[in-house]
Formats: structure tokens, C-alpha cells, sequence
């Protein structure tokens, strides 16, 4: 089983999210690419570049597509693409995020969406003086 993973951010954001998880974990675990949307990108040819890709990392498993910011020009790309049981859509990426798709990257679609969500939800904590002790 392995899903593809489709990341499309503003400028290189996914780009360098994805080479700080592939350092840390020291390879990458699945299938990636990534559209970095440019404030001059045409949307219609990111939408183009974005179901050619999905279509190369589906390898039947399914793909799992984060983007950094539900309504942006990015977000709204990847929100066009869900398809119940085929294309996933996170918005929000953040390093735990990936990193639980990373470590689970075995899960099956529905699977890894959650482990990332959570992921992505529990590692938003605002320090205190109380948290270091």
C-alpha cells in the first residue's frame, strides 16, 4: 500500500517543509511532489500541473494533497481536487504534520489524513513556564 503526496503552498514553503522532514527522518518515505504557487502563476495551469500530478502519484492507494492556507489561491486548487476515497485534502501544513505522514506512511488514505490532522492539531501549543519542567 502507498499513497502519493501532493504538496502545493505559497512560493518554496512545501518545497522546504518537505526537505527538513526528508533530513530529519534521513529519506522520504513515500512518493512526493510539490507546486509552489507564485504570486505571478496562472491558477488554470497550476490546476492543470496539479491533476497531472495527482495522476502520477496515484498508484491506486490514493493521494493525500496538503496546502498551507485554507481559501488561498494554493487552498482553493487543492479543495477542487478532493474525491471521496481517492484525493484527500489538508489544509494548514506544518512540520508535525508531516512528520506523522512520514512515520505512517504505510496507513492507508483515510488512515494517514487522520494521523497527519491530528498531528497537525496536537503540535499547536501555545509555552508557558509550566511547559519546560
Amino acid at each position: 500500500m502507498s499513497i502519493g503526496l501532493l504538496i502545493i503552498t505559497h512560493n518554496n514553503t512545501g518545497r522546504e517543509l518537505l526537505n527538513t522532514a526528508t533530513k530529519m527522518f534521513g529519506h522520504c518515505p513515500l512518493e512526493v511532489k510539490t507546486i509552489e504557487v507564485l504570486n505571478e502563476s496562472d491558477p488554470d495551469q497550476l490546476r492543470s500541473d496539479a491533476i497531472r500530478l495527482t495522476e502520477q502519484l496515484d498508484s491506486g492507494d490514493g493521494v493525500l494533497v496538503m496546502t498551507d492556507m485554507y481559501g488561498s489561491t494554493p487552498g482553493n486548487i487543492a479543495q477542487a481536487m478532493c474525491e471521496e476515497g481517492k484525493i484527500n485534502v489538508l489544509a494548514g501544513i506544518n512540520l508535525p504534520m508531516l512528520a506523522r505522514v512520514f512515520n505512517y506512511s504505510q496507513l492507508n488514505l483515510t488512515e494517514i489524513t487522520k494521523a497527519a490532522l491530528t498531528g497537525g492539531q496536537k503540535s499547536i501549543i501555545q509555552y508557558s513556564p509550566s511547559n519546560h519542567d
